[in-house]
């Protein structure tokens, strides 16, 4: 074992899925090896020449434990300067890096290794073969060669393990420095896990592209990542709306300490136009919102000389060659401008399926097309905006209640820092609606219910219950875990 393919082969024959298209232009060590980047983690800091060293020092002794190209790779380490390294030699081998978030648990570990039969398990570069191994210099892999495995988060059920390849990862990489304008003098700040999407391709991959330093964080730590800011000048962080808002309330936080800070992109739940024009006025940078996930990575955002309010009002436009359209999710059928539908998305840096094939059937539609389960609105120019998750609908009495929706309205309200709207289960109607709010100040039902009147909102829509809680119950990559959630609301 120690082997995975690609478990589909999409449909449409565009020229971004053909071999030597436009977007397909070697391999990600080759590119990276010629952007060079350097990295940060605590007391450790390699350059580019220092990074370059050790990826050939690993790749050699990974092949000297026995990995070839096509071998699985994992392991599951903190953020920094090993898990960075990791990436890159199996890249160099044309292996296929398998990181573990590092909070799962023993059972949570068991179950994503299981799907993809690793060559290899590494606990540390320490632990690789012993004896002076030959550094491999050259790279052994191909474009179509898997790339990575990343392990979706989620609060039940058997996370699914996402293929993607080192063209389409590289295609993304490219894309991403174009549009955020990214180069050689910039920094970002990473907090999140290098086992995320978001982890690997902000920390890695488009640093590693554009020459750009990159500053690990091992845990998120506000008042230490103001420090860290100021110290490394950062200009660029990516990251949900949960990091940003407890940035600013350290009590070590000032504008003139984050004013290196140029860019902030952010996607989840909660990335509402108050805040970000909250995050904008405090951080006295761009803030813009994003839209992707792990099987396909930010597939819109705005881009540098976008007007500023799409940046705050919708989730962008789609990136590079990425294709988005919304559909009706029973039918397939493409809804109107403005309509909301289910998202379906293509394009290069598309992953090309699960190491379930039953999953992968389950989620691509002909054409090559991702069902995301998302519902978004695509406007007549091509703005998307998302407005909630198919199964986040809370179905009140036969009304569709859209979670987003209410919680976009409570987050205007001065007091409210971060809202969630769940369902909880009621014999009579099916679900009522519980708001879940972080607030500095007492925030309950009737003040909930008269800023909703007063905003408009349908009565329907309305919260039969409020919580009011000191912070948000998350998940790993950062995400709000709505199952806490609406246990809670249940109780």
């Amino acid at each position: 074992m120690g082997s995975l393919r690609p478990t589909i082969r999409h449909t449409r024959a565009a020229w971004y899925r053909r071999p030597g298209g436009p977007w397909d232009a070697g391999t990600l060590d080759v590119a990276m090896s010629v952007g060079g980047g350097a990295v940060v983690d605590g007391q450790s800091r390699l350059t580019a020449a220092h990074l370059s060293d050790r990826v050939a020092a690993v790749a050699g002794a990974l092949r000297a434990s026995g990995v070839r190209r096509g071998d699985v790779v994992a392991w599951q380490l903190l953020n920094g300067w090993e898990s960075h390294v990791l990436y890159r030699a199996c890249w160099r081998l044309g292996a296929i890096a398998a990181p573990v978030h590092p909070a799962a648990g023993p059972e949570d570990r068991a179950l994503a290794l299981s799907q993809v039969s690793p060559r290899l398990v590494v606990s540390s570069l320490s632990s690789l073969a012993s004896g002076p191994p030959v550094p491999l210099a050259q790279s052994a892999a191909r474009p179509s060669d898997l790339a990575a495995v990343l392990f979706t988060a989620g609060s039940t059920g058997q996370p699914k393990a996402v293929l993607h390849t080192q063209r389409g990862l590289l295609a993304k990489a490219r894309t991403m420095v174009g549009v955020h304008a990214l180069c050689p003098h910039d920094v970002v700040l990473m907090p999140a896990p290098s086992a995320h999407v978001s982890g690997l391709l902000n920390g890695v991959l488009v640093p590693g592209v554009a020459g750009m330093r990159t500053v690990w964080m091992s845990r998120w730590d506000p008042s230490a990542a103001v420090e860290l800011i100021e110290a490394e000048q950062v200009s660029f962080m990516v990251g949900p709306p949960t990091f940003f808002i407890t940035l600013m309330q350290a009590p070590t936080f000032s504008p003139a300490r984050v004013r290196s800070l140029r860019l902030v992109s952010s996607g989840g739940a909660g990335v509402t136009p108050t805040f970000v024009d909250q995050a904008a006025g405090a951080l006295s940078a761009v803030v813009k919102r994003t839209y992707g996930s792990t099987e396909a990575p930010t597939i819109t955002t705005s881009a540098a000389g976008d007007p500023l309010v799409r940046a705050r009002s919708t989730d962008g436009r789609p990136t590079g060659e990425a294709e988005v359209r919304v559909v009706d999710p029973v039918s397939g059928r493409r809804r109107p401008a403005g309509a909301t539908g289910e998202v379906w998305v293509r394009g290069p840096e598309l992953f090309v399926g699960y190491a379930s094939t039953s999953a992968t059937r389950d989620a691509f539609a002909r054409g090559g097309w991702f069902r995301t389960g998302d519902l978004g609105q695509l406007d007549a120019d091509g703005w998307l905006t998302i407005v909630g998750r198919i199964k986040d609908i809370i179905i009140r009495g036969g009304e569709n209640i859209s979670a987003a929706e209410l919680e976009a309205h409570l987050e205007a309200h001065p007091a409210v820092q971060q809202a969630a709207a769940v369902g909880y289960p009621d014999d009579r109607l099916g679900e009522r609606v519980c708001a879940v709010v972080v607030a500095s100040e007492p925030f309950d039902l009737a003040a909930c219910r008269a800023w909703l009147e007063s905003r408009g909102v349908t009565r329907f829509k309305w919260p039969e219950r409020v919580l009011q809680l000191p912070s948000m119950p998350l998940l790993g990559a950062g995400k709000i875990d709505r199952t806490a959630l609406r246990a809670r609301a249940a109780q």
